[in-house]
């Protein structure tokens, strides 16, 4: 069992590294790549894990918040990770894209696409919002848009990056299973 100053230590090592971050600028990420921080050092959504983000939570960087909510979201843990990025930078797309991740994978198809959207207002070359948008489309049955997506991307960064590839995977599978 990890101690409570052990916990508190980790939590203010990941404060720092989010203040590190904030002056640095902002972290590229690919669509399925998270930040970094000192919680890192626990398996993703661990007892451990969740101590360490959760004592970084109060008075905690937007960064981290995105931080935790990024990876409750990859984790499958959607509410949990509603509740960090609700409380991260609103003016963030990489925050409000993953508002609209985790509201998509509660079920809420229609009430996550203002989220991306949104995301794309604040940054309309943020790629990882155009990929899931255009899963989303494809969950609506709207491969033609999902397809526009497509093409939005592949104008911004490649046909060879990872946003591109994986939503072609997707619209792949969906003509296959339409087929």
């Amino acid at each position: 069992m990890i101690s409570h100053s052990a916990r508190f230590a980790a939590a203010a090592i990941a404060l720092a590294l989010g203040a590190i971050a904030a002056v640095a600028g902002p972290v590229t990420l690919s669509k399925d790549q998270g930040p970094a921080s000192a919680c890192d050092t626990f398996e993703k959504s661990s007892v451990a894990w969740n101590a360490c983000v959760t004592q970084a939570k109060a008075g905690t960087s937007s960064a981290d918040l995105f931080y935790a909510g990024y990876w409750l979201a990859r984790t499958g843990k959607y509410q949990e990770a509603l509740g960090y990025l609700s409380l991260a930078d609103a003016n963030d797309p990489r925050v409000v894209t993953y508002i609209g991740f985790a509201t998509r994978k509660l079920g809420d198809v229609d009430k996550a696409l203002p989220f991306y959207q949104r995301a794309l207002e604040l940054n309309p070359n943020f790629s990882v919002a155009r990929a899931y948008m255009g899963e989303a489309y494809l969950q609506k049955n709207e491969p033609a848009k999902a397809k526009a997506e497509l093409a939005e991307i592949a104008t911004r960064c490649g046909t060879g990056c990872a946003e591109y590839l994986d939503l072609a995977g997707h619209i792949a599978d969906f003509e296959r299973k339409a087929g």
